[in-house]
């Protein structure tokens, strides 16, 4: 029997309930009357909106199927059914008939954080499809949450699609409000209330605010509609719906930001980002040469052991094959001459051929050297680019995110700019570009300079049907002969079959080294770099960072990867407040000038 607090306690909570409700019908019929007047002044573009939308959801669906088509998985359950790790074994991953992973083994074990690294076009992504499909046997006790696509664009509140995710919440407060009005199921009310309490339901708004605002989420921000949000930002609300729910385990394909994983048991995460994999990773899985290998720690630890491992693998190497070619030498010599000669060559013979049985240790092969390139751009006398007295806001009811920006650009500029989001470092690069107009003030160029910007979505202006040698061919018709495309193409790490295949079959990683060989053979004088590190793998971003030092033009670089910032950029500057400041100090001092800010608004929350 319930005690006569459990009594008050409940009656407190029904009486809120009863207001809850009166509160939504009063707004659902705010919404009717707000939902005419929508209806009135911009249905066809609403509409054109939503067909828009629809028409992508289901091109994207329709790619992912053909994905899935595509790809053939075998593996099998060698974890107990109902074990909490997850151990599968005879794993092999093939897509459009190439092996991407052959007869290896998957271990996910409960409590690790994993990062999945190794070489663009390996098989990374494609394995994390895999899982989240549950193309592999995956016990069904296991919920899997596989984030692959931001949220589409609608009428609710970031804040909102948090919280609605959480389904079971949602249906107990519903019954709740149900049965509020109804006293003859008070003991039903109790043990809904109590279930409420285990999921802490009174403290899922203040939970979704953190994981929001820790995500980047003003509390303003967080009551803005989804529809008024990018792409990017859409992404961050996917992100925190999946940690809002706590799955069991966590797929994520390229996070950029510090999140508080704990919540889910296994996690498992492709990122390029050393910083993050140092940061966030209890172990490292390497996908290479169609293996999986393991490695307890996080990426800097990862390097030492591999390192040290290899060291080692490579000394056992040398000295098999300097005994080897020992017995081989006297096996030669002697086993034609006297009986004692010939019996001790048949010995050696032996015991050599022991050694091939139980099996030789492999060389060790290291990944192929890339190194990007980017041609002589001739020189330009300054000033190249000047900026005078410039102001800009998209249109006349927006803020001004800039104003009265004067400061000038030229070849030897090795500059990066960084700053909260929506501060305006993408515009920045547009207005230099010419792609914006400024509202006041004036950018003048010199009459002879070409400007490369590089940005995320330019993989999408890539003819998808064509392989990178047509593609290239088709953009720079002056390059006739098809051996010097190849060496061009080849410069960015497309070798072989990948030049010939259709640009859709690439991975993502490959897909923007197309765009880097058709961005530096336009020959600009500068290189405007807007998140360049997305989808590159670690020794794709070193060989990206040593051929922008070693180019003549200018670079102005936009990016969350700080270690690709120390490596190229001369300066600092901040873009934050309708203003730029150059940062007295190095990207390192940044990010912690960064660090102590956030820890400081986290406290105050």
């Amino acid at each position: 029997m319930p005690s006569d607090l459990a009594k008050k306690k409940a009656a407190k909570k029904k009486e809120a309930a009863k207001t809850r409700q009166r509160v939504k019908k009063q707004d659902d019929v705010n919404g009717e009357g707000e939902l005419q007047d929508g209806q009135v002044n911009g249905a066809v573009t609403n509409g054109e909106t939503n067909g828009d939308i629809a028409a992508l959801t289901k091109e994207l669906d329709e790619f992912e199927m053909r994905k899935m088509e595509a790809q053939a998985v075998t593996g099998v359950l060698a974890s107990h059914p109902n074990s909490t790790d997850v151990h599968i074994s005879s794993l092999s991953l093939t897509f459009h008939g190439q092996e991407l992973l052959s007869d290896t083994s998957l271990e996910l074990n409960s409590g690790r954080r994993y990062g999945l690294i190794g070489l663009n076009g390996t098989g990374k992504s494609m394995l994390l499809s895999a899982i989240g499909y549950r193309e592999v046997p995956i016990p069904e006790h296991i919920d899997i949450y596989h984030l692959t696509r931001e949220m589409a664009p609608s009428e609710k509140t970031a804040l909102q699609c948090v919280m609605e995710v959480d389904e079971e919440r949602i249906k107990q407060e519903k019954e709740a409000e149900r049965l509020a009005h109804e006293d003859s199921e008070c003991e039903k009310l109790m043990e809904i209330y109590e279930r409420l309490e285990e999921l802490d339901a009174d403290k899922a708004e203040v939970r979704a605010s953190r994981i929001l605002f820790g995500l980047g989420f003003t509390p303003a921000m967080q009551q803005k509609k989804l529809k008024d949000f990018s792409g990017g930002w859409r992404m961050r609300v996917s992100l925190a719906r999946a940690l809002f729910i706590k799955p069991f385990m966590l797929l994520l394909d390229e996070p950029t930001n510090h999140l508080d994983l704990d919540a889910c048991r296994i996690l498992v995460l492709i990122s390029h980002s050393q910083d993050f994999l140092n940061g966030v990773c209890t172990n490292i899985i390497h996908l290479h040469q169609r293996k999986l290998k393991y490695y307890t720690g996080n990426y800097d630890q990862y390097v030492k052991t591999r390192e040290e491992l290899e060291e080692n693998q490579m000394k056992r190497y040398n000295w098999e094959q300097d005994q080897i070619a020992h017995m081989k030498n006297y096996i030669a010599r002697f086993g034609h001459g006297s009986a004692k000669l010939a019996r001790q060559a048949q010995s050696k013979e032996k015991t050599l051929q022991k050694m091939v049985a139980s099996g030789l240790t492999a060389r060790v092969v290291n990944d192929k050297t890339l190194s990007f390139y980017f041609p002589p751009c001739g020189k330009i006398p300054p000033p190249v680019i000047m900026v005078q007295n410039v102001s800009f806001r998209y249109s006349s009811d927006t803020h001004f995110i800039y104003k009265n920006l004067e400061f000038g650009i030229d070849l030897d500029t090795r500059v990066a700019l960084v700053g909260p989001n929506g501060a305006g470092k993408s515009t920045l690069l547009k207005l230099l570009m010419g792609e914006l107009l400024p509202t006041d003030g004036m950018i003048r160029k010199h009459s002879h300079v070409k400007i490369g910007r590089y940005h995320q979505h330019l993989t999408e202006q890539l003819e998808l049907d064509l392989s990178p040698l047509e593609y290239m061919r088709k953009c720079f018709p002056e390059i006739k002969e098809i051996e010097e495309m190849r060496k061009i193409i080849g410069r960015y790490g497309l070798t072989g079959k990948q030049q010939v295949s259709p640009i859709r079959n690439l991975s993502d990683g490959q897909k923007c080294r197309v765009c880097f060989a058709w961005l530096a053979w336009q020959n600009p004088h500068m290189l405007f770099l807007d998140e360049p590190t997305n989808h590159l793998d670690i020794e794709t971003i070193d060989a990206l960072a040593e051929a922008i030092n070693e180019f003549e033009g200018g670079m102005m670089l936009v990016s969350h990867d700080f270690r690709l910032i120390q490596q190229v950029a001369q300066e600092i500057w901040v873009c934050e407040k309708q203003t730029i400041t150059k940062w007295n100090g190095d990207i390192l001092a940044y990010k912690e000038h960064l660090k102590s800010k956030i820890d400081k608004q986290t406290h105050d929350i």
